[in-house]
């Protein structure tokens, strides 16, 4: 084979590679979004049938989490990628991080049925946390596309939605420790709820950290630490210098 031939050969495999990571990242987080949908319908819904469904996909999600993370290193020693190919990988080793602690925290929602909440889960708050559990389904929708089609637009707008969710989890949280002050007998259900709730805001948390590592592979730009505002500027003025 001929050395043209030979480097064609190794950069066509190496690409090969990258596509079968970045495959396996989406199959990874396809895992986590049915693990945590499945966890809000125990949750809200009582649905405790699906608690087990949840608690076994977590061993898939461990497990293609120490796979990809071997064929990154692999990856990294024998292809030493440079630039853009490094970021991918450098994201794809921190994605696969935040979508492993995502399913530890649907597994911990997955507990939560409402016999755990009996007497403090009225409608009011069912239907907020119903509602804030779709906002953080909807988040991590949004940011495996914007990984399938490294789109910096979409994972804009999941950084954006971090906000909204921290909000209503705000807003949740005032209600209930005032439910609890109320009266004192709902104290361990509530407790319940709050926990339930902390790691619903923790997964939405986990979509930003991905959609801010999907915006450095993109564009090579770390914003995390920075305001949301200032990272808007700094990347449309960055998207201006490309065109």
């Amino acid at each position: 084979m001929s050395d043209m031939h030979l480097g064609q050969h190794i950069s066509r495999r190496f690409n090969e590679e990258l596509e079968d990571v970045r495959s396996k990242v989406l199959h990874m987080g396809g895992i986590v979004e049915v693990q945590l949908a499945n966890a809000l319908r125990v949750m809200v819904h009582d649905e405790i049938e699906l608690a087990r469904e949840v608690v076994n996909a977590d061993a898939i999600v461990n497990s293609l989490e120490v796979e990809i993370d071997e064929e990154c290193t692999r990856i990294v020693a024998l292809r030493q990628p440079a630039a853009t190919d490094l970021r991918l990988v450098m994201t794809v080793t921190k994605t696969i991080t935040d979508l492993e602690r995502m399913g530890d925290e649907a597994k911990r929602v997955a507990r939560m049925s409402r016999k755990e909440m009996d007497g403090a889960l009225d409608d009011d708050v069912r239907a907020d946390m119903e509602l804030m559990g779709e906002m953080v389904r909807n988040m991590l929708r949004q940011v495996l596309d914007a990984f399938a089609r490294t789109d910096v637009d979409t994972a804009i707008l999941v950084v954006k939605a971090d906000k909204k969710v921290d909000k209503k989890y705000k807003k949740l949280l005032k209600q209930l420790l005032k439910q609890m002050s109320q009266d004192p007998t709902v104290i361990p259900a509530v407790m319940n709820i709050i926990w339930a709730i902390r790691s619903l805001e923790r997964l939405a948390d986990r979509c930003q950290n991905i959609a801010e590592h999907i915006i450095y592979m993109v564009i090579g730009m770390d914003v995390r630490h920075i305001k949301l505002d200032d990272v808007l500027a700094e990347i449309e003025a960055q998207l201006e210098e490309q065109d």
